[in-house]
């Protein structure tokens, strides 16, 4: 990748030689509140250094939210705020960002705002966004990248009670996934250099796990947690994958394809219907590139699932765009010796201010690309919608709300996005981490009252 080499005198590592499918999958842990008050759940993390087993032979070195590979699920409701202190265990600086969050500005996780070791800080998160799929990374200027692949991530569900009509699979039946891919050396050792090609792909921090399902439809919450590696999923079998929500929650309608693209930090949720599957049948989630990542054994016993009824036509309606007040053009370019990648002709800087928004405008961003890459984009704080990709509507997949998307080479996208509120300091940036992180493709917004 650009701007990116192997560290001096770095000794070549040999890969780990993994067996697929010997590890179940685990379910994600539950974060428990550690007080409760008329409207706020409280949490406290520590962040720290340890142990996990990702794969068969020796436990692997990580970083941690609370000790395990993927941090605590956090389970929280639309309009009941989440307090969220983390106390940094490390020898070196964090900064948490709650990625699709809808927050104010000294909670969103500003590149500079550390976290420094010994010390914590309470994030607030207010819940006023629609129900959604939501991860937590750390987001530390120039090293999150390496941060993320040490496994400071973890994943943030918003219940929008809005949603219960609908009769979507819930409880142990609502699974979240995160994968990501990574380099174990044959040590199982966690190996950082992105010139290497990370082969092993990891759900819920179990390398290329089985997980048992029973005889009945599941939601599957997906979330790409990959630094920079871009996933086409699909089932073994054809079976056409029926999405039904996005960054940002529900999609207006289903979208029923034969594969599911999600680039760096996007999601997507899909009902998978095991029903017509004999017990002990074997299906597999799979990749384009890496191949079959996950297998589902149809082997657990269950009780049977209420009446079903179809999924209706129209999941959400979507709130009516606006009249946008500004359009405003975003350049992602080259640098002229190859090694840095620009937002609008320069590197990042936290104190350069590259784009002043008034609270309450709705722009219109024309994100083009010039530096011959596919990059991905994310904006802090808004939910946008995507109008057009080269002048053409967006597919069923993208009519949702987002907060992350795909920028083709040479290309332009169009979003709109509404600043509604929260004042102060924000960031935009391509989410292909290494691009973020040490090649300068970010940029501040200040939201202005």
């Amino acid at each position: 990748m650009k701007g990116m080499t192997p560290a001096a005198g770095a000794a070549p590592r040999t890969p780990a030689k993994l067996a697929s499918f010997v590890d179940a999958m685990p379910r994600l842990v539950d974060a428990v509140p550690v007080s409760v008050t008329a409207d706020t759940d409280y949490y406290t993390t520590s962040i720290k250094s340890g142990y996990a087993q990702l794969a068969p032979g020796n436990p692997t070195a990580i970083s941690s939210y609370g000790g395990g590979f993927v941090g605590p699920l956090i389970r929280a409701r639309r309009g009941r705020k989440v307090a969220v202190t983390y106390t940094n265990n490390l020898t070196s600086g964090v900064v948490v960002h709650l990625h699709g969050g809808h927050v104010p500005a000294p909670s969103d996780g500003f590149p500079t705002d550390e976290i420094a070791p010994g010390a914590s800080r309470t994030y607030t998160y207010p819940n006023l966004q629609r129900g959604a799929t939501l991860w937590y990374h750390d987001h530390l200027h120039m090293a999150e990248a390496i941060n993320v692949f040490n496994g400071l991530h973890g994943v943030y569900i918003l219940h929008d009670p809005a949603e219960d009509w609908l009769g979507l699979p819930s409880g142990r039946y609502d699974v979240p996934i995160l994968l990501r891919d990574a380099f174990l050396d044959a040590d199982n050792a966690l190996y950082y250099d992105p010139t290497l090609d990370w082969t092993v792909m990891l759900a819920n921090g179990k390398a290329r796990p089985y997980f048992a399902v029973g005889q009945r439809r599941y939601r599957f919450r997906l979330i790409n947690a990959s630094n920079h590696r871009y996933l086409t999923l699909s089932l073994s079998d054809g079976t056409p994958l029926v999405q039904i929500a996005s960054d940002g929650g529900l999609l207006p309608a289903p979208a029923v394809a034969p594969a599911l693209e999600l680039s760096s930090a996007e999601r997507g949720e899909v009902i998978v219907d095991f029903s017509k599957y004999p017990m002990g049948t074997r299906l597999y989630l799979q990749d384009s590139v890496l191949g079959q990542i996950l297998r589902f054994d149809v082997t657990e016993a269950c009780p049977p699932e209420p009446a079903k009824a179809p999924l209706p036509a129209t999941l959400a309606t979507l709130p009516a765009l606006t009249q946008a007040t500004n359009t405003r053009k975003i350049t992602l370019s080259l640098s002229a010796d190859g090694n840095y990648f620009f937002i609008n002709g320069q590197a990042f800087d936290p104190n350069v201010v590259i784009a002043s928004i008034p609270v309450g405008t709705t722009e219109i961003w024309e994100v083009s690309d010039i530096s011959g890459w596919e990059h991905n984009f994310h904006i802090h704080l808004v939910q946008f919608r995507v109008l057009d990709i080269n002048g053409v509507a967006p597919g069923p997949s993208l009519r949702g709300l987002k907060d992350t998307v795909s920028i083709p080479a040479n290309g332009t996208v169009r979003l709109q996005a509404t600043f509604a509120d929260y004042p102060g300091k924000y960031v935009f940036h391509c989410h292909l981490l290494e691009h973020a992180s040490f090649t300068g493709m970010m940029a501040r917004m200040d939201i202005t009252a």
